[in-house]
């Protein structure tokens, strides 16, 4: 099946509203298979918090934590890992 949609015609808020739909349909399906490795390092971290292990912090300090690595990676000419 090919769609063919007028991107370059469509607003911003058309566009978001075409991908919300598209996501929420794959969701109601179970279309999004989970690769294997994500389940593993989800019941990793679910290991942790039922051990009493795993550490929360808050959303603010977790942006400014990714700003400053990302910022010191740049600097090093390296990308993300």
């Amino acid at each position: 099946m090919s769609v063919n949609l007028q991107l370059d015609q469509m607003s911003i808020e058309e566009k978001l509203q075409a991908m919300e739909a598209l996501w929420n349909d794959l969701c109601e399906h179970g279309a999004v298979p989970i690769p294997q490795w994500h389940k593993d390092i989800l019941d990793q971290r679910q290991r942790m918090i039922d051990e009493g292990k795993a550490e929360f912090i808050d959303w603010e300090t977790a942006k400014k934590q990714i700003k400053e690595q990302m910022s010191e990676e740049r600097r090093l000419g390296r990308t993300l890992k």
